[in-house]
């Protein structure tokens, strides 16, 4: 890809910027579902004309201990990404960067891929030097 002059080609601000948003939407997500689950905040209110009473509340009572755990480690990656995020707009590590992309990726969505695609692709311009 073609650089701006100063030896910085798009792809990896771009990776490192995908990584970044990624991040924040795992820390947001993970650290909502930790927190609704840990508080027993009821996540749905069904309702049966037909059987009252049934059903009742979706909190910590139906909704297991994985739902905590599951949240707090979709936080731990958010948090992974973000700052590998920040590692590959500064060009610091290659290995940092890419862990934080693969951590974006680990969701599964088109934007944690994109990121792992363009730290992948842009792995010379960490051996500049500016």
């Amino acid at each position: 890809m073609a650089s701006n002059g100063n030896g910085r080609g798009g792809l990896l601000s771009a990776g490192g910027i995908l990584s970044i948003i990624v991040g924040a939407f795992e820390i947001i997500g993970g650290g909502l579902a930790a927190a609704l689950a840990w508080l027993s905040i009821p996540l749905c209110r069904p309702s049966f004309p037909f059987f009252p009473g049934f059903g009742g509340d979706f909190g910590m009572a139906t909704v297991p201990a994985w739902l905590t755990i599951a949240g707090i480690v979709f936080a731990v990656l958010g948090i992974v990404a973000i700052v590998g995020g920040i590692s590959a707009i500064r060009r610091r590590s290659f290995g940092l960067s890419l862990a934080g992309a693969i951590c974006a990726l680990l969701p599964f969505n088109i934007l944690g891929l994109l990121a792992v695609i363009f730290v992948s692709l842009a792995k010379g311009e960490f051996g500049i030097e500016e």
